[in-house]
């Protein structure tokens, strides 16, 4: 799937889910539910078709958001950019549908995530999208953005550090931090979702009565959709991703929204569900 987006309507803004490419995560039990129960994880795997023992590996997909509400072009994270092989897809795929880099003018980035800012910055170190102005959540922005050796000495925070630094001082002179929520433009507006990250964020598109709910990382696998206490690995906050996951599931089935989610199998769209067992996810039915 190299050129890939999936356009939607919000009330009356023309929204597409972007395909960014995809990666490789191993040991994806320990990485996806960290602290699930072996006794309780085994049948929840294989009801979704998953042999434990089996899965070495889980391919994820990257997936992007883009929202034209008529007066603004809204693009939600920058993915995983020219970094790997199979990632960077997001620029073309926009050109595909005719929306330029410098087309956009606000970027929302969810979190500090190589997978969500590793676009913001070309391999020459050029702004990717050089009209936009940036928002990001100001404990978010002030946690990626700490000095590379105030970080503590811990292997994966060291490495995501020296990964951020480069793709956010960058936009120094152009980001808006935020610190509650509030609407980035009409239509758009910010929704606190931390845990993953400490400043980790949500969003709430709405138009004409439609909503779409933005999770970005709260959620990245349809089994967490069913055991909300089971945290990923990279998790920073445990009890606060708990939280927030479970807020937003309630919120998603409450409202019955359409709910996007970065790493679910592309165009990642879908619904929170309720049966006898608690919240499900739903994808959406799309064109083969």
């Amino acid at each position: 799937m190299e050129n890939a987006s999936h356009r939607f309507a919000i009330g009356d803004f023309a929204c597409y889910t972007v395909f960014d490419g995809t990666s490789v995560y191993r040991n994806p039990a320990a990485t996806l539910f960290a602290n699930a129960p072996s006794a309780e994880l085994d049948p929840a795997l294989r009801a979704h078709a998953i042999d434990p023992q089996a899965w070495t590996e889980w391919i994820s997909d990257y997936t992007c958001v883009l929202v034209e509400t008529g007066d603004h072009r809204v693009l939600v994270d920058t993915g995983m950019g020219h970094h790997t092989p199979t990632t960077g897809r997001l620029v073309p795929n926009l050109a595909a549908l005719g929306v330029a880099p410098g087309d956009i003018d606000t970027v929302v980035l969810t979190h500090g995530h190589p997978d969500h800012i590793g676009g913001n910055v070309d391999a020459e170190g050029r702004l990717t999208f050089p009209n936009a102005r940036f928002v990001m959540w100001r404990s978010e922005w002030e946690h990626w953005t700490t000095p590379l050796e105030r970080v503590p000495d811990d292997r994966v925070l060291q490495f995501m550090h020296a990964f951020a630094l480069p793709q956010l001082l960058p936009l120094a002179d152009r980001i808006e931090t935020i610190e509650h929520e509030t609407d980035i433009v009409p239509g758009v507006r910010a929704v606190a979702a931390p845990g993953h990250t400490p400043g980790h964020m949500a969003l709430e598109i709405a138009s004409g009565g439609d909503s779409l709910l933005v999770v970005s990382d709260a959620f990245a696998h349809a089994v967490a959709v069913e055991h909300p206490t089971w945290n990923m690995v990279h998790d920073m906050l445990p009890d606060q991703a708990v939280a927030t996951r479970r807020r937003l599931l309630r919120r998603a089935a409450d409202e019955r929204t359409l709910v996007a989610a970065f790493h679910l199998p592309f165009p990642g769209l879908g619904h929170i569900v309720t049966d006898d067992r608690g919240w499900r996810w739903r994808p959406v039915s799309t064109p083969a």
